[in-house]
């Protein structure tokens, strides 16, 4: 296995306080891998570690690549035009632009238009764009749909995609979990300094999933269980709404999404 990032034993702390309590894994090159976690998890820690933005007090961090990255939080100054800014970065880094990209993205309509004057769903394209624009080996993008509406998800998404076919390797930090689900190979979830889970959606989904749910609409309104024998539960349920005379009109059961199953993890560390 060929890895574009090895993490072993990462640890990092502000003052008393330790967020990365010894974070351990390996993103494949080529994949596209997800950090997740709820807010002060670490996620953006871990990132900027990685990026080598911020130092760390233990462990190693090993990245076997060109690096491009959006922040979470960018700025450029007010008066700069958005084909300026990505000439400019094109000359810093030695290379040429990639007008399919910045077409992608959007970035050609931008054309003249200020930095001030752009909304924040523009200023993150652009962002994606400058990060792209040395042609990197890994792209780093914390939260890179914020702010952007649905037709500007989309266009992400499909460069996300475009870039994997190209053989990069992208580290995403998302609180979208539909985002995660369509795009990721693998996920981290990070839970109070630790990873408390690694592995495929699919994975997360048969290790936390073992419950279904069970949507059941009557006459007199709804209601939701949860069991490990949809069979034994939905009988016994059946049976009482009889007895009682209750119409049942509907029901549906899924085994839950992703951002339960998400909760169902952050929760169990927690506690």
């Amino acid at each position: 296995m060929s890895y574009a990032i090895e993490i072993d034993g990462l640890k990092k702390s502000y003052g008393n306080h330790m967020v990365l309590k010894g974070l351990s894994f390996q993103v494949a090159r080529g994949e596209i891998f997800a950090l997740l976690g709820v807010n002060g998890a670490g996620k953006t820690t871990a990132l900027e570690c990685m990026e080598g933005l911020r130092k760390f007090e233990g462990g190693s961090i090993a990245v076997n690549g060109r690096m491009g990255i959006q922040l979470q939080s960018s700025s450029l100054p007010e008066q700069i035009r958005a084909m300026e800014a990505v000439r400019l970065f094109a000359k810093w880094n030695k290379t040429k632009t990639d007008g399919t990209m910045l077409e992608a993205l959007g970035i050609n309509e931008l054309g003249k238009k200020k930095y001030a004057d752009m909304s924040t769903g523009q200023k993150r394209r652009l962002h994606l764009a400058l990060a792209l624009v040395s042609d990197p080996d890994i792209v780093f993008l914390d939260e890179p749909t914020a702010g952007l509406d649905v037709e500007g998800r989309i266009s992400l998404h499909e460069q996300i995609r475009r870039l994997k076919t190209q053989g990069k390797t992208i580290i995403l930090a998302s609180h979208d979990m539909a985002e995660v689900e369509s795009l990721c190979d693998r996920i981290a979830i990070l839970s109070s300094g630790h990873v408390s889970f690694l592995g495929t959606v699919a994975g997360l989904t048969e290790k936390i999933s073992r419950r279904y749910r069970i949507h059941i609409k009557t006459s007199k309104g709804e209601e939701c269980l949860e069991t490990e024998n949809i069979g034994a539960a939905l009988l016994e349920t059946l049976e009482e709404f009889r007895k009682k005379g209750t119409e049942v009109m509907d029901i549906e059961i899924d085994r839950g999404t992703l951002e339960q199953h998400f909760m169902e993890i952050a929760k169990g560390d927690s506690e």
